[in-house]
């Protein structure tokens, strides 16, 4: 049921992106209810949803000392929108270059495995990869419970 697709040195280009952090320090923010926050904010401000949800997730240590997380919410818009209000910021054009990538189609909760593709692949080509990766949710069948998601890992070439 499940299949993957691999590619190497993909470029994941996005326009007029309108981007959102989840509080992870804040349990009552539900994931669904921010996206319908970000969906609504994009039609006040006169502007249409363009494409599919986007998750943008960094990790890093923090000044603990201790892993930590970032996860930034990212849709795009048919139009650059001006004078955006926090919680939100807005990006004419973001290009993330020379990724490892995967399409994963099958179901959502198994969506790790294309990770977990992408790091043997890397682990196998001796490729550092960079703490984030970028989940474009390209479509899902609620009725076969499956989704499609193309996930971006840029190379560290520091």
């Amino acid at each position: 049921m499940g299949k993957l697709q691999f590619g190497v040195n993909k470029t994941l280009k996005l326009q007029n992106v309108l981007t959102g952090e989840i509080d992870l320090e804040n349990q009552d923010i539900d994931f669904t209810i921010m996206v319908e926050r970000m969906q609504s904010y994009i039609k006040v401000k006169g502007a249409v949803q363009i494409g599919p949800l986007i998750q943008h997730t960094r990790t890093f240590v923090n000044e603990d000392g201790e892993l930590d997380m970032k996860i930034i919410l990212m849709l795009q818009c048919n139009h650059f929108i001006n004078s955006v209000e926090k919680p939100y910021s807005m990006e004419s054009i973001l290009r993330v270059t020379d990724c490892m990538y995967c399409r994963y189609i099958g179901l959502e909760e198994k969506l790790k495995i294309a990770y977990d593709k992408i790091g043997v692949e890397a682990f196998e080509k001796d490729i550092e990869l960079s703490e984030e990766s970028y989940t474009v949710f390209v479509n899902s069948n609620e009725e076969e419970g499956t989704i499609t998601a193309d996930i971006f890992i840029p190379k560290n070439n520091s």
